[in-house]
């Protein structure tokens, strides 16, 4: 059909959309008009028309410059349409802020995504106006904790700093350049350091094997760092998302989450403020009421019933609380993957003659889900979604930190302590600076004990990234093929290697049919962690070599 005698517009309405649209002839077109406002106005506005968008803006918002705020105002406010309000999108930066922060925010997996500043690729030894870069939050230094605060955090990162030269070092003994392989990209071949004759080639080997073992000794050494060291967040979101995570910020009992709220809304509204006007109207006001009334009500009824249950300190790494049943998990991948191809039959039916499939007819199925995979991105379809696990996690902050990243997954976290005792690597040990690492948790546990009395919220700025942190995951099936095979990868960090090593082997004992088309786990140990392919990363950062599947 040609619909060409629908886009025959004027001269005149032409040169004003070209304006906001990459074209005026297509059926295919780019929405180019600069306001957010518009932009979001016009998509929601076209659901509820019959009229072609370029119409649409021609009839209403040309005439009209205010149409857009007018239909959010009655959209959002009065109508309380809140999906509308995933139409408007910014970018903003957050810096300066607190480890503890950081993760607050990152709490929200849905709307938002994140960028954060490494601790593996940037060092933390710098000072600003002759300070380390940590928070200090005004309840704490206003208290007679202050001094010990100050002391313990210093400390944390004077020893952070003097041991990066000393892991260098160590790093290098153990794997030392002449034994270090290099990537002509001339001649495509690799060859070893001490065989290079070209000065270029030199010059870059010794670029990469720096970078390489810097890189190895940050991320070793970010055990060290407390949880106030200070970090940069970019967040790209929609309107919905911000109202929310600042909805979430403003009932926080942190000052420092409180006063980010402001500053973000603050900022927000420069750029998207009809998608965040209700957060502090009488909707938002009463959502944040009820968030905050609720979380009082629990708290009192937490300490009522657990006040007696003594915790268990013991450093179990990864322990696997529930599951789906291993024959009800098959019956129910299995009728999902067949549901997708079947020909009008219902799901209900489908589950029924699944349920008689002798094992070997289940398998068949199963096996033929992952039988193409070639590699970790082809990832299985939906039908692994209908199988769940529930694990309790006592990992180190830092590790937990990495996890947090995952975002198909229920994860639910209790507040960083000391209580759990600490993790040290052991490249600390062999290279003989263990016990300023001691030192250093022994002073960050003092302090933690002492503000925790009064301040138990506040505490969690003192706690070293090495402390172990109870949390638990709610995680489907086709989520831990992404999780497991990624995070085993040889590039990865020893701690969450082993803990995603722990959860295969876990699942793997319950469902061997389910994990059979994990083909991607690595389970190999290595002894200098990720040093080999931190080389090759480097190298392709700077175009030295071309990427590996």
């Amino acid at each position: 059909m040609n619909f060409n005698s629908v886009y025959d517009f004027s001269d005149r309405e032409k040169s004003i959309l070209d304006q906001h649209f990459s074209n005026t002839d297509k059926y295919v077109f780019a929405i180019t008009t600069p306001r957010q406002v518009d932009r979001g106005a016009l998509m929601s506005r076209y659901s509820r028309s019959d009229k072609t968008m370029r119409k649409i803006f021609l009839d209403e918002f040309v005439t009209n410059p205010n149409r857009g705020k007018e239909f959010y105002s009655k959209i959002l406010s009065e109508y309380g349409d809140d999906s509308v309000a995933e139409l408007g999108e910014a970018q903003i930066a957050v810096e300066w802020i607190s480890n503890i922060a950081a993760k607050k925010i990152e709490d929200q997996r849905i709307g938002l995504s994140y960028l954060e500043k490494s601790s593996r690729y940037i060092p933390f030894d710098h000072k600003v106006s002759n300070m380390y870069k940590y928070y200090r939050d005004d309840r704490i230094i206003k208290s007679k904790y202050a001094d010990q605060y100050i002391e313990s955090c210093d400390h944390a990162f004077d020893v952070y700093s003097k041991s990066i030269n000393l892991m260098q070092k160590f790093i290098s003994e153990i794997e030392p350049i002449d034994g270090f392989v290099y990537y002509d990209s001339i001649s495509k071949s690799e060859k070893p350091f001490h065989k290079l004759t070209d000065r270029q080639d030199i010059e870059s080997g010794k670029k990469v094997y720096n970078s390489t073992v810097r890189s190895k000794t940050l991320d070793i050494l970010r055990n060290l760092l407390p949880a106030a060291t200070l970090t940069n967040l970019g967040i790209t979101g929609n309107g919905r998302a911000f109202e929310y995570l600042l909805t979430r910020l403003y009932c926080s009992e942190l000052n420092e989450l409180k006063d980010l709220a402001h500053l973000m809304n603050s900022e927000l509204n420069c750029v998207i403020p009809s998608f965040i006007k209700r957060v502090n109207e009488k909707h938002g006001k009463s959502l944040q009421s009820f968030m905050i009334n609720t979380n009082k009500e629990v708290s009192k009824l937490t300490d009522k019933y657990l006040r007696n249950i003594q915790p268990d300190f013991s450093p179990v790494g990864v322990r696997l609380i529930d599951y789906t049943d291993s024959k009800d998990a098959e019956v129910k991948i299995v009728s999902a993957i067949l549901y997708e191809n079947a020909h009008g039959q219902s799901l209900h039916d489908i589950i029924k003659l699944v349920e008689s499939f002798p094992q070997e007819r289940r398998n068949e199925i199963i096996l033929a889900y992952t039988k193409f995979r070639e590699n970790r991105r082809h990832r299985p379809g939906r039908a692994f979604e209908m199988a769940e696990y529930l694990f309790e996690m006592f990992t180190n902050f830092g590790m937990f930190r990495d996890l947090h990243r995952h975002r198909i997954l229920t994860i639910e976290r209790q507040l960083l302590s000391t209580k759990h005792g600490y993790d040290i690597p052991n490249e600390i040990i062999d290279s003989g600076i263990d016990k300023d690492f001691r030192d250093c948790m022994y002073l960050s546990n003092n302090l933690y004990q002492n503000i925790a009395k009064t301040m138990p919220i506040e505490a969690q700025y003192a706690v070293n990234f090495a402390y172990r942190y109870p949390y638990f995951i709610k995680i489907n099936l086709r989520e831990l093929y992404h999780i497991i095979e990624l995070r085993t990868s040889a590039q990865g960090h020893p701690d969450y290697r082993y803990i995603c090593q722990q959860i295969y082997k876990k699942i793997n004992d319950i469902h061997p049919i389910l994990t059979k088309g994990m083909k991607f786990v690595n389970l190999n140990e290595y002894k200098l962690g990720r040093f080999d392919t931190e080389k090759r990363k480097e190298m392709k950062r700077r175009e030295l070599i071309p990427p590996s599947n």
